[in-house]
C-alpha cells in the first residue's frame, strides 16, 4: 500500500463493547448486574475500531509539554538515586579497579543513552507509545507477546524499587525518632520482613498512590525537585566522607584490578553487559516518554544526560564507600546506611534531608521507569477498561504487594539473576524495533493504520513471521549461557562468553536478520511513500473509522 503524506485529526471515539478480532460491536443489552458492572468500568474513550482509548492514541499537541531540559532533568534525577550510588559495588566485586568500574559504567550508559534516543525518535515523531510502535514490526497479535514481556519486567522492578523507597522512609523515621530502631517486631521470621520495615513500606506506598493519578505530562515538576535535591544530598554525603576520612590511604582508591589477562577482559564485558541490561527496558519503551516531546529533538539531551549523571553518581559512590571503610570498619555502598550513622542533633537533620532527597528520587523513578511503562502496556492489552491512570494503580498493587519484593530479595537470588538477564529477550526486541523503523520502513509509518487491527500492519493472521524468526535468532543462542546463571547446571565457557556479549549479539543479530529477511520477503502492503501523521484541524479518527467500515461493507 502506498500513501501520499496526509494528516489526520485525533478525536475520541464513543465507548463500545467489542471482541478482540471482531469489528462488530456487541450489544450488551440494558439490564443485568454484569452489564451494569461492565458499563461502570468501561472507558468512555474506548474505541472499537482502533482497539484504543484516549491514553493510547497519539498524544495531542496540548499534552506535548516535555522540552529538552525536562528530559535532562529526568535522567539527572533517575541516576542520582540509591541504586546509582550502589552501581560500582558489583563491578568492583568481580575484580575491576575503581577506574575500570567508572569506565565500564560510563560506556554502558553511553550505549544506553544512544539507543534510548534512537528508539525514542518514533515517539517524538508520531507521538505514539511503544505498544503501538510494536504493531508495525510484529503485527497486532505477536506484539501482544512482546508487550506482555515488557510489562512483567516493569511490574517486577516496581516492587524492587518500592522496597528501596521504603528504605529511604525508614532512614527518614530514624532521623526524626531514633527510638524507631527499637520497635518490636510482631511478624514471624518466615515473613522476611519486620514490623518496623513494613511500617516504612506502607508509608512509601501511600505516598506513591496520589502521584499515579497525575498525568505524566504534568509530573515533570517532580523531576525538577529531584534534580535539585538529590545532587545536593549526594555531594553532601561525599563531602562529609572526605572531610572525616580523607582520600589519601583509602584501600579502594589504591586497589588495582584483581584479575588479569583474558579474565579481566571477560570480567569487564560481563559487567558491561549487566549495566547495559538494566537499561534495555528503557531502550524498548523509550517512545513512552518521547511521545510527550514538544519537538522532534527535545529528547536528544538524553544522550548526554544518561552517561554524565551515571558516571558522576558512580564516582560519588566509590568515594563514599572508600571513606566508610576508614570510618566504620566496613565498606558501605548504600548511602542510607552511611547517613544512619549520623546520630547527633544536627547530623539527624542532615540525615533526614538526604533520605528525603533519595525518597523523592525513588518516587519519580518508580513512576517514570516502571508504573508508567506497565500502564502503557496494560493500556494496549485491555484498551476497553485500562488507561494509563488505572494501569499505574494496578501495576503498583501487583508490584508492591502481589510480588512481595521482600521475599524475592531475601530468598530468591536465582529469580533476581533471571530478571537481570531479561535483556536476553529485550535486546532482540529492541533490535527489531530499530531495524523496522529505520531500515525496513525508513521512518515512514501510517499512524491511522497502526490503530486498525484489520489494516496494512496486520500481516497474516496478525502475526509477522519475519519478526518472530529474527527474534528467535537473537535470543536462542544466548540461552545456554543464561541458564547456568539461574540454576546449578554446569556452564560451558564459550557459551558464557557469548552470553556476556548478550546485548551486542541479541540486538545486532535480531536487527540484521530482520532487515535481511524483509529484504528477501518484503511485506509490501505495509510500505508507504510518505509518513502519515495524526495532527489537529483535519479529518477526524471517527470519520476515518466510518469510512473504513463503509469500505468493508461495500467489498
Amino acid at each position: 500500500m502506498t500513501e501520499s503524506k496526509e494528516t489526520y485529526n485525533l478525536s475520541t471515539g464513543a465507548a463500545v463493547d467489542y471482541d478482540v478480532g471482531s469489528t462488530t460491536a456487541v450489544n450488551t443489552g440494558n439490564g443485568g448486574a454484569l452489564h451494569r458492572i461492565n458499563k461502570f468500568f468501561l472507558l468512555d474513550s474506548a474505541s472499537q475500531e482502533r482497539y484504543s482509548n484516549e491514553d493510547l492514541d497519539p498524544v495531542p499537541p496540548e499534552k506535548r509539554t516535555w522540552n529538552a531540559r525536562h528530559y535532562a532533568l529526568f535522567w539527572i534525577s533517575d541516576h542520582l538515586s540509591v541504586s546509582g550510588f550502589r552501581s560500582a559495588a558489583s563491578v568492583m566485586a568481580v575484580g575491576l579497579s575503581w577506574r575500570m568500574a567508572l569506565l565500564c559504567i560510563a560506556l554502558a550508559n553511553i550505549i544506553q543513552g544512544v539507543f534510548i534516543v534512537i528508539n525514542g525518535v518514533v515517539g517524538a515523531k508520531y507521538h505514539i507509545p511503544f505498544s503501538i510502535q510494536a504493531r508495525a514490526s510484529f503485527g497486532p497479535y505477536l506484539a501482544y507477546l512482546m508487550i506482555a514481556m515488557r510489562m512483567i519486567v516493569a511490574i517486577f522492578w516496581y516492587g524492587i524499587q518500592a522496597y528501596t523507597g521504603a528504605e529511604c522512609v525508614q532512614s527518614m523515621i530514624f532521623a526524626i525518632w531514633p527510638s524507631f530502631h527499637n520497635v518490636k517486631n510482631h511478624l514471624p521470621a518466615s515473613a522476611h520482613i519486620t514490623t518496623q520495615f513494613m511500617t516504612a513500606y506502607v508509608i512509601y506506598f501511600l505516598f506513591c498512590l496520589p502521584l499515579h493519578y497525575v498525568g505524566v505530562h504534568k509530573v515533570k515538576w517532580l523531576f525538577l525537585m529531584k534534580a535539585i535535591a538529590t545532587p545536593i544530598a549526594s555531594l553532601a554525603i561525599m563531602g562529609w566522607i572526605v572531610h572525616q576520612a580523607g582520600l589519601g590511604q583509602n584501600s579502594l582508591f589504591n586497589q588495582g584490578n584483581t584479575v588479569q589477562g583474558s579474565a579481566l577482559g571477560w570480567a569487564f564485558m560481563a559487567s558491561l553487559y549487566s549495566n547495559i541490561g538494566g537499561g534495555v527496558t528503557l531502550m524498548v519503551n523509550a517512545p513512552d516518554y518521547s511521545r510527550y516531546s514538544a519537538t522532534k529533538y527535545s529528547h536528544f539531551t538524553t544522550v548526554v544526560a544518561v552517561p554524565f549523571t551515571a558516571t558522576i553518581i558512580t564516582f560519588i559512590g566509590v568515594v563514599a564507600a572508600s571513606g566508610s571503610k576508614v570510618l566504620f570498619g566496613q565498606i558501605l555502598w548504600d548511602p542510607l546506611l552511611i547517613i544512619n550513622h549520623w546520630t547527633s542533633r544536627g547530623g539527624r537533620a542532615a540525615a533526614f534531608f538526604c533520605a528525603f532527597s533519595f525518597f523523592l528520587s525513588q518516587l519519580g523513578l518508580n513512576i517514570a521507569a516502571n508504573s508508567l511503562a506497565a500502564a502503557n502496556d496494560m493500556n494496549c492489552l485491555f484498551p476497553k477498561y485500562i488507561n494509563i491512570r488505572r494501569g499505574q494503580f494496578i501495576a503498583s498493587f501487583l508490584g508492591a504487594w502481589a510480588l512481595t519484593p521482600w521475599n524475592i530479595l531475601t530468598s530468591a537470588p536465582a529469580f533476581l539473576n533471571f530478571m537481570s538477564g531479561y535483556s536476553v529477550w529485550l535486546g532482540p526486541l529492541c533490535g527489531i524495533l530499530v531495524s523496522d523503523f529505520y531500515f525496513v520502513h525508513k521512518q515512514k509509518y501510517h499512524v491511522y493504520e497502526l490503530y486498525n487491527f484489520h489494516g496494512m500492519y496486520r500481516y497474516k493472521y496478525g502475526f509477522n513471521w519475519r519478526a518472530f524468526l529474527a527474534f528467535t535468532i537473537g535470543w536462542v543462542p544466548l540461552l545456554p549461557g543464561f541458564i547456568p546463571t539461574v540454576s546449578n547446571i554446569k556452564s560451558v565457557s564459550g557459551m558464557v562468553h557469548l552470553y556476556n556479549l548478550g546485548f551486542f549479539y541479541g540486538f545486532g543479530a535480531a536487527c540484521l536478520s530482520y532487515y535481511v529477511i524483509c529484504s528477501f520477503f518484503p511485506a509490501k502492503e505495509t510500505y508507504v511513500d510518505a509518513p502519515v501523521y495524526m495532527v489537529e484541524d483535519s479529518v477526524s479518527f471517527d470519520d476515518l473509522e466510518s469510512s473504513s467500515a463503509n469500505e468493508k461493507s461495500s467489498n
